[in-house]
């Protein structure tokens, strides 16, 4: 739409309310998707469902998009690979045997240090750093919500913060396309100044070592230490056996199996961001660099266990399958959350929330507002990246304009698009750690709220102080 209004806002706004009121992500989810393109096609409740299913299915015309669904069924072969292996096993024994993990306060710090160091990708940091402390939250009666809000901090907070990754990749493209002269200097500027992923990172530390529980956090622990996993009315976002299938008791537990394909992960993403940028980092498709580094994982957990004898190709190939199977819905949701994003676009949802908040408070707090607007935006349509996009070509040429330092503004938008993505109950990543948790996804979303808005008055408060400093 060239002059959206605020109808604009309604398909994201209902897709939100539905999912909290009936807890039905996917149902929600589609709706917001027919009420948009209802909207394009001139309130036609008819055509508006049939153009939303053709451009559902359209969604994989894009090789980014399909390169992301793809990437889900590879990652769940991959842990469900691992998880027969007894990599997880072996690396839980690993650390237990060591006395690494062995109190609940441990198990916390081992779900937030695996967030930190798996940084390429923030779906493969949920759902591995779910699947290895999962069965030890279980076993010290830690709530499977708290095991969310820690990998859902540790996902998005840590890979904004890295430059060659998917995440750096992204924004310095969208950095070099608005005539920015050094990308990679301004982005690594603004590292320092992006107070909201550190506030929720440090903030995220604090809470484990010193077991703070707000609010519903708190109702959620006390339930968990009086044996119930989860609230009697819970629906779990996945059923936990699908993300950790039985083991093979023919093979030993061995940490090894589950270390080398995640190193292997881990140095892949760089190595595919230089191939795929024909030699520059800077320039590499993150999609592809990130479906490459899984399939490498999975190629390397093969090889493993081929080379222990331990499984047969044909063995290795149903367990492959089956954890591919599993995370179809996960697939699904990335699907019709990618086409809500593309009918916002359309309707022009993210310039509307930027054009009216645009103006309302003084210069001398502009930096607050713009983490705020990109907060609004992302909460509204699920989406960081699809924010990025919008608020960076607003918040760079203004910088540019005025004379400003551009870092500041960088890490302004990227800090809004975070805590906006924490907070929305149809950001992908909030969902998926839900799955990766085997929890509730509104449970999560409630739990995790306070910390994230303390980590949010925290930014708006640092944002105030450097835009001082600026002007």
């Amino acid at each position: 739409m060239s002059d959206p209004t605020w109808v604009s806002t309604l398909p994201p706004v209902i897709a939100i309310v539905l999912a909290i009121w009936t807890r039905q992500v996917y149902l929600s989810l589609a709706a917001g998707v027919w009420m948009g393109w209802m909207i394009v096609e001139g309130w036609n409740p008819l055509s508006g469902l049939a153009v939303a299913i053709e451009q559902s299915v359209a969604v994989l015309a894009s090789a980014g998009n399909a390169n992301v669904i793809l990437f889900t069924l590879v990652i769940g072969a991959l842990i469900a690979t691992i998880e027969t292996s007894g990599g997880v096993r072996g690396f839980v024994h690993f650390l237990e045997t060591r006395e690494w993990v062995n109190t609940p306060r441990r198990a916390q710090l081992l779900a937030w240090v695996t967030g930190v160091v798996i940084f390429i990708e923030s779906n493969i940091t949920v759902l591995v750093a779910g699947s290895v402390s999962r069965p030890l939250f279980d076993r010290y009666r830690i709530s499977r919500e708290k095991l969310a809000y820690i990998i859902d901090t540790t996902s998005a907070a840590v890979c904004i913060l890295i430059p060659l990754n998917a995440w750096g990749a992204y924004n310095l493209g969208i950095l070099d396309s608005l005539g920015v002269e050094d990308p990679l200097g301004v982005f690594v500027g603004s590292i320092p100044l992006n107070f909201y992923a550190l506030a929720a990172l440090f903030l995220a530390l604090v809470v484990i070592i010193w077991n703070i529980d707000l609010g519903p956090m708190k109702r959620a622990e006390k339930r968990t230490q009086e044996g119930e996993v989860l609230w009697p009315d819970a629906q779990p976002m996945i059923d936990e056996a699908i993300l950790s299938p039985e083991p093979d008791d023919r093979i030993p537990p061995r940490a090894r199996n589950m270390i080398i394909p995640i190193v292997v992960m881990v140095l892949m993403m760089p190595v595919g961001l230089w191939i795929t940028g024909d030699g520059d980092l800077r320039a590499g498709s993150g999609a592809t660099s990130v479906l490459w580094a899984v399939m490498a994982a999975l190629a390397s957990s093969w090889i493993l266990m081929l080379s222990q004898r331990a499984s047969t190709i044909d063995e290795l190939t149903r367990v492959g399958l089956k954890g591919a199977g599993g995370l179809v819905p996960l697939a699904l949701i990335l699907l019709l959350a990618l086409a809500l994003g593309d009918v916002a676009g359309a309707l022009g949802t993210g310039a509307y929330v930027a054009q009216v908040t645009e103006g309302l408070l003084p210069p001398v707090v502009f930096l607050p507002l713009i983490f705020l607007v990109s907060a609004g935006i992302a909460f509204s349509t699920g989406t960081s990246w699809g924010t990025f996009a919008i608020m960076l070509p607003i918040a760079v040429p203004a910088a540019m304009t005025m004379g400003w330092p551009l870092s500041p503004f960088v890490a302004a938008v990227l800090s809004g698009g975070i805590f906006g993505d924490h907070s929305s109950p149809i950001s992908d990543t909030t969902i998926i750690s839900s799955m990766a948790s085997a929890t509730d996804h509104i449970d999560h979303v409630r739990t995790q709220l306070p910390y994230a808005s303390i980590a949010a008055l925290i930014a708006v408060l640092g944002f105030a102080l450097v835009g001082l400093g600026v002007g």
